[in-house]
């Protein structure tokens, strides 16, 4: 598994995160690497949830879905598409969204709307190395994360 997306090409993640089954197993992994934590109740024991990738609490029984309390809550874009932008913006800071409108043929709106979610996200990071570059992993799981 890749651990340091911010430092491979735009080939290689095309790859790797080329369908919405890989991104939701991939964020899942990274979300509950160190175990899974109810947000409702923080009981520790879970079940195959009702979507795909998504665990439900064994004791109040809410599902929470691998978008859940990430950068890719509630987005309504295909995910690959929403991954490639978050990897674009951490590898390529002054990116414009005309440009990534152009690349992943997406209205520029839309892009806009998402770079500025991930934007805001690394502007609450610490770890932004000097020249603007972020680490794709830490923006992925940075929106509503709460724990550590």
């Amino acid at each position: 598994m890749l651990t340091i997306f911010g430092e491979i090409n735009i080939k290689e993640f095309n790859s790797f995160f080329n369908d919405e089954d890989k991104c939701l197993s991939f964020l899942a992994q990274q979300k509950w690497e160190k175990g899974f934590v109810c947000r409702n109740c923080g009981h520790t024991h879970y079940c195959k949830g009702k979507s795909p990738y998504s665990r439900r609490c064994t004791r109040c029984k809410k599902d929470e879905s691998a978008t859940a309390n990430t950068i890719f809550h509630r987005c309504r874009i295909y995910l690959p598409d929403a991954f490639k932008i978050a990897h674009l913006v951490c590898t390529e800071p002054k990116i414009s969204t005309a440009e990534l409108s152009t690349t992943l043929d997406l209205r520029q709106m839309t892009c806009w709307k998402f770079k500025k979610k991930v934007t805001q996200c690394i502007d609450q990071r610490t770890d932004v190395s000097e020249d603007g570059k972020v680490q794709l992993k830490e923006v992925l799981l940075g929106v509503g994360n709460d724990r550590a």
